[in-house]
């Protein structure tokens, strides 16, 4: 099971704080690349993977989904689902992905907005995904860019002695495994993998990659939080879309 550090007390309480800004990574550069990977959602049934407090699984119903079944194993998050983003059509279940199961073709459309880099057992969930998928379906998944895991360190931004950056740093890249990092809290569990091992994975299960995304912010978004200007030299997250092949293929 996946490490759950979004109950922890502390954590938890930072992390609303820093989502609950208009001006941040998740809202300026992710969500947008994410949204933008979206087929039409018109009557289709989604499994939206750490589905987090729900605006996504809100989102997808507001965008006329028919259903939306949204996991996450985070009582704090749901809790937040339930009350804020509830919705006759959404199905909020406290549950992680290892230990969730549905049958084969149930959805038209798998999502995981940044999760899927505390799996541990990546190509387990490739699998399960795959299965779960109808004919023709659509996965779309963000994680950290394996640029960004890499590090054993996970602490890449190398400075001059006047302070300025100097570059950004990248080693252990082929060294694929667990990463321990500080973000909010000490002891956050991450899990690097290369480009090749998540790409050759998916093809390995029948899904055919259709378009990756290495998001670069717009100018408006760098004007509303600066730091992101930093994208510009190297990509926080990785995005992919890929469809089930048809069974005639």
């Amino acid at each position: 099971m996946q490490q759950n550090i979004y109950d922890n007390p502390n954590f938890f309480k930072q992390y609303q704080q820093l989502r609950t800004s208009p001006f941040n990574y998740n809202q300026l550069l992710e969500q947008p690349a994410f949204k933008a990977l979206l087929p039409n959602l018109h009557d289709l049934q989604l499994l939206d993977i750490g589905c987090g407090m729900g605006e996504f699984a809100k989102f997808c119903i507001e965008n006329k989904a028919r259903h939306v079944t949204g996991i996450d194993v985070s009582k704090n998050m749901l809790a937040v689902a339930k009350a804020v983003h509830a919705h006759p059509n959404i199905s909020y279940c406290l549950q992680s992905f290892e230990e969730f199961n549905a049958p084969e073709n149930s959805f038209d459309c798998i999502t995981s907005s940044l999760a899927l880099h505390y799996i541990e057992d990546f190509e387990a969930v490739i699998t399960k995904i795959s299965s779960m998928l109808r004919e023709e379906g659509i996965i779309i998944f963000s994680i950290e860019h394996p640029i960004v895991t890499a590090r054993k360190q996970m602490d890449n931004w190398i400075f001059e002695e006047d302070g300025n950056v100097s570059h950004y740093a990248m080693d252990n890249y082929q060294a694929e495994g667990m990463r321990k990092q500080t973000w909010l809290v000490d002891g956050v569990i991450k899990y690097h993998r290369t480009l090749s091992t998540i790409l050759n994975t998916l093809i390995a299960h029948g899904l055919t990659i259709e378009k990756i995304e290495e998001p670069i912010p717009s100018l408006e978004a760098i004007q509303a939080l600066p730091k992101l200007k930093k994208e510009l030299r190297k990509p926080s997250f990785l995005l992919v879309r890929a469809k089930k092949k048809a069974l005639t293929e």
